[in-house]
Parts: structure tokens; C-alpha cells; sequence
């Protein structure tokens, strides 16, 4: 059963009726391209690639498809379509974010 379906049911409590405790996202900068500007740079301005992106494709964790990305992740490989966000994160990873997700969560620095 979906959940707009159990109308007649209690919502879910929010952790401050649990007495769950609460935490809230440390502050952090990452560095990040849109992924349809790296695809157009790596058919034809190669140069103007940052190093970090640079670098991952030189080591095979990133691989450029026709209208994406293939990133190799701990987690296994992941795909970044040409709308989303290559994110270099605060330990270098390397990873997608769909874009109304990354307008959410990030501001310039």
C-alpha cells in the first residue's frame, strides 16, 4: 500500500516525537561540473577538463558514453546522465547528483 493511500492511518512521527536524537549535515565544499559541460569538453576542448576529472579518467574511474558518464564508485559503477552534477567530494570521490537534488543540497562557495 502506498503511503497516500493509508489516509486514514497516523502519519509517521517525526524524530522529535520519538525522542529519536537529531543531526544535521556538517558544512563541507566539494568541487563539481555539470556533466553535459564535461561531455562537451571531452570531445573537443579536452584542455579545459579540471585535472581532477582528468585524472579519473586517466586511472578508468570515469568513462565517457554517448550522452553520460560511467563512474567506478566503492559501491560499484554509477551512471551520471547529461542533466546531473560530477561531484568530487571532501575525500576525492567521484560521483553523480541529479541536479534538482544538487540546487537542494549545494551554493556556490
Amino acid at each position: 500500500m502506498h503511503r497516500d493511500e493509508r489516509s486514514d492511518q497516523a502519519a509517521d512521527p517525526q524524530p522529535e516525537e520519538t525522542g529519536m536524537p537529531r543531526y544535521r549535515k556538517k558544512p563541507v565544499e566539494i568541487v563539481a561540473e555539470p556533466i553535459a559541460e564535461v561531455l562537451e569538453a571531452a570531445k573537443g576542448a579536452w584542455e579545459t577538463l579540471p585535472d581532477w576529472i582528468i585524472d579519473a579518467y586517466e586511472s578508468g574511474a570515469l568513462l565517457f558514453l554517448d550522452d553520460a558518464v560511467s563512474i567506478s564508485t566503492l559501491k560499484g559503477k554509477m551512471r551520471g546522465e547529461r542533466d546531473d552534477w560530477l561531484v568530487r567530494g571532501v575525500q576525492g570521490e567521484i560521483y553523480p547528483v541529479k541536479a534538482d537534488i544538487f540546487a537542494a543540497t549545494y551554493e556556490p562557495a
